[in-house]
């Protein structure tokens, strides 16, 4: 190979107009099995062979192999692993930056904002039971008591409105609270991340996980997947909220224990929950998830997948982030932050573009 090898371990599409860009610059890509409509492609030895001698790898979500120790200490000269999306859950990121390797992420609004959007389309579509009454119509049914919605803000009648609880106070969480504001809910929110400050910009009063379970009639997710947060929910956590509640997931699947929100749903321990993201994917159609009805509402995890928008800003800002690091300049976007000075002393200023 004569050119700069960057591996798109899981590709977007015909991505034209970026693998365009990286070879006018000089790269030679290799493309993974992988893709955004299936998650599943090459295994970790399969990849190896293909990231031996690249100097960047690129791409979007992974399942089947991350990002792992051993793909990252392939090739020596591996200057960074850009994702097309927020989270860098399949990547190693301890391991790249022991190696000196940025990992940039793609936080545009489209992706970020589109989750919000999303959220805020699946608690109304569940509390207001559109899909049952669209059924109960199609069934030739009419007005059953069962398909009676929730009202959500506070009325001048005396009608409190509903809580709705956040759990992480971020991108998401914020927009989702300011998409919130004119329905005249009360929000709540748990982040012991995020100042105070931020809860006062956001209308949103702060307390404590405990009190966010207790309180909620409707708590939603919107954590980035680490150590701290894996299976951070689990079934005594589902045991402190209502049993009249809603549980919505649409941060990562392994931030929640999958058997215990099923218990959860089954057990009528809580009314219901609204999912799109899981700890496998795809789905297994074999999963007792998908036998619960309507008391849980699917997504494919594509909830941020929405025309003019989704993933394809997240794949032109990753591909500025290789270009960037291949000039010898740190990118607007390092998700590992602290390996930015090691970085430097090895590759600042080292321009390898157009170089052959």
């Amino acid at each position: 190979m004569s050119g700069l090898k960057v591996m798109i371990f899981a590709p977007v599409g015909e991505m034209g107009e970026s693998h365009e860009k990286l070879q006018i610059a000089g790269c030679e890509l290799v493309l993974g099995e992988a893709s955004w409509h299936n998650p599943q492609g090459d295994n970790e030895d399969q990849m190896c062979r293909m990231a031996q001698g690249a100097v960047a790898l690129k791409g979007t979500s992974i399942r089947s192999s991350p990002i792992s120790r051993k793909i990252i200490e392939t090739s020596p000269d591996l200057r960074i692993v850009a994702k097309y999306t927020i989270g860098v859950d399949d990547v190693d990121v301890a391991a790249a930056t022991e190696n000196g390797v940025l990992v940039t992420h793609s936080p545009t609004e489209s992706n970020w904002g589109g989750v919000a959007e999303g959220t805020m389309t699946m608690m109304l579509a569940a509390l207001k039971k559109t899909r049952e009454r669209d059924q109960a119509m199609k069934q030739g049914l009419w007005r059953d008591s069962k398909l009676q919605g929730t009202y959500l803000g506070r009325r001048q009648d005396g009608w409190p409105g509903i809580t709705v609880g956040i759990i992480g106070l971020g991108r998401i969480g914020s927009r989702l609270a300011d998409l919130l504001m004119p329905w005249r809910v009360r929000v709540i929110a748990c982040d012991p991340h995020v100042e105070l400050a931020e809860f006062v910009h956001h209308n949103v009063e702060r307390v404590d996980l405990e009190t966010l379970l207790a309180t909620s009639d409707v708590v939603t997710l919107h954590v980035t997947l680490t150590t701290e947060t894996r299976h951070m929910i689990r079934a005594e956590h589902f045991a402190k909220m209502k049993p009249t509640a809603l549980f919505i997931n649409t941060a990562r699947g392994w931030c929640v224990s999958e058997d215990d929100l099923f218990d959860a749903v089954d057990k009528n321990i809580i009314a219901g929950a609204a999912i799109d993201v899981f700890e496998d994917e795809p789905l297994d159609p074999q999963s007792p998830i998908l036998g619960l009805g309507d008391k849980v509402l699917l997504s494919p995890h594509m909830i941020s997948s929405n025309r003019g928008s989704g993933i394809l800003p997240g794949v032109e800002w990753a591909t500025r982030s290789v270009l960037s690091a291949l000039a010898g300049e740190v990118p607007d976007n390092v998700f590992n932050k602290d390996v930015i000075p090691k970085w430097r002393k090895r590759f600042s200023g080292s321009n390898i573009l157009n170089c052959r």
